[in-house]
């Protein structure tokens, strides 16, 4: 998908086309209410001849004030935004292809720009004020160029596994908790009732190498991704929240398939991390190395535990396995106060649920096996991986070179 912004005193004009600009699309956000987002999508698909004859139209239309502007291309819409005054739009002008999953290039952004929707003649007197001029500043300081990937189609934010078996289109995709600019989008997708003018961002990692083994291409893919919910620095967002969400929640998918034409074999293994889900805190403290951990009693029945384990069963299903790094024994107890806390939570949700679906915890102090000489922790952790494996297994599909799930037209 490309964007093409035009624009007199009036109106924005977006012109989308397919990859191979034979199809065109027209959108019209108004610029006399800026408090006010005012988008409308022409419902007609132009062909090429006949967008040029709009453009030509459409200056014409507005040679009184001035005719239209060129104003950038655009890769995609992240989303709309309000402070105090107008809204402003975020788009990303630049793009870099740094991998692909079966012919579908997954882009990282390189550069965006923010466009506000006031003309000079509508600006509120507001707009100078230094608590606009301030957020601003905030918004802007988030560099969407290092961690943020996307990709025009294929669906990023699911796994694999969820992208074959259960494939989804438009609204929904946005609804989970990979969609990095899910609320930015919200306005735009409200209006039009269409996803197909906005980029869905995932906040992670991405990387990609190919390897040879057995006379064969192999892709292998590394994916993470992390949720936008209860999200933050290390030591502002610890534990869980009262709906079930942890901090800092990440899941890690490894794609493995065979860069060839024709039929593909693949296969995915998908993993999740996250803060541990009690009601915990730490304080930060430029002069304190490791600040205290802060257990509060306010959940003493593990209903926040118990909810983020079943989100992890709709999401994953059973068996769930919780493999738990915390020490055991500390001269200060801090971390132990957890791993303690933590076993008991355990044992009282699985007392509510059948045997078939208990929580498997695994409990293994790495920091006191890393200081033996003897222990091999890698090797401790590949055991823990295939035991995993066993009882979960890893998803293998084949899959035609024609498989798609996404078109924007």
């Amino acid at each position: 998908m490309q964007l093409f912004f035009m624009t007199n005193l009036m109106k924005f004009y977006i012109l989308g086309t397919n990859t191979d600009k034979t199809l065109w699309r027209l959108l019209k956000i108004d610029r006399m209410e800026p408090s006010e987002l005012n988008i409308d999508e022409d419902s007609t698909m132009y062909s090429h001849s006949e967008y040029l004859d709009l453009r030509k139209t459409l200056d014409e239309d507005h040679r009184s004030t001035g005719g239209l502007n060129f104003v950038t291309n655009c890769c995609g819409i992240i989303g709309f935004i309000k402070f105090l005054g107008p809204y402003y739009m975020l788009i990303i002008t630049e793009q870099r292809k740094i991998g692909a999953i079966f012919g579908h290039a997954v882009y990282q952004v390189t550069k965006t720009a923010m466009i506000e929707l006031s003309s000079s003649k509508m600006k509120p007197t507001l707009l100078n004020s230094n608590d606009e001029n301030r957020y601003k500043k905030l918004l802007q300081t988030i560099d969407l160029r290092k961690d943020f990937f996307f990709s025009h189609s294929y669906h990023i934010m699911r796994s694999l596994q969820k992208n074959f078996n259960d494939p989804q289109e438009g609204w929904d995709l946005y609804d989970t908790m990979f969609v990095w600019n899910e609320f930015l989008t919200r306005g735009v997708r409200n209006i039009l009732e269409s996803t197909c003018w906005t980029v869905a961002l995932v906040y992670g990692f991405f990387k990609q190498d190919k390897i040879k083994t057995s006379g064969k291409d192999i892709m292998l893919t590394l994916i993470a991704r992390r949720s936008r919910h209860y999200a933050g620095t290390r030591y502002l967002r610890r534990g869980v929240n009262e709906e079930g969400r942890v901090a800092n929640d990440v899941e890690t998918e490894q794609l493995v398939f065979d860069d060839t034409l024709g039929p593909r074999q693949i296969s995915s293994v998908v993993q999740n991390r996250g803060s541990i889900p009690l009601f915990w805190s730490q304080e930060t403290s430029k002069l304190i190395i490791k600040p205290d951990i802060i257990l509060h009693e306010k959940d003493n029945n593990y209903e926040a535990t118990r909810l983020h384990f079943e989100n992890l069963r709709r999401r994953y299903g059973d068996p769930i396995i919780i493999l738990n790094l915390i020490k055991t024994r500390e001269r200060k107890p801090r971390e132990s106060t957890l791993r303690q806390e933590f076993d008991k939570a355990i044992k009282i949700i699985n007392n509510g649920l059948p045997v078939e679906n208990h929580l498997r915890f695994l409990h293994w102090d790495l920091n006191k096996s890393t200081r033996s000489k003897n222990a091999n922790a890698l090797q401790v952790l590949m055991k823990v991986a295939f035991e995993a494996l066993n009882l979960t297994e890893f998803f293998y599909c084949q899959a035609s070179s024609e498989w798609l799930w996404f078109s924007w037209m």
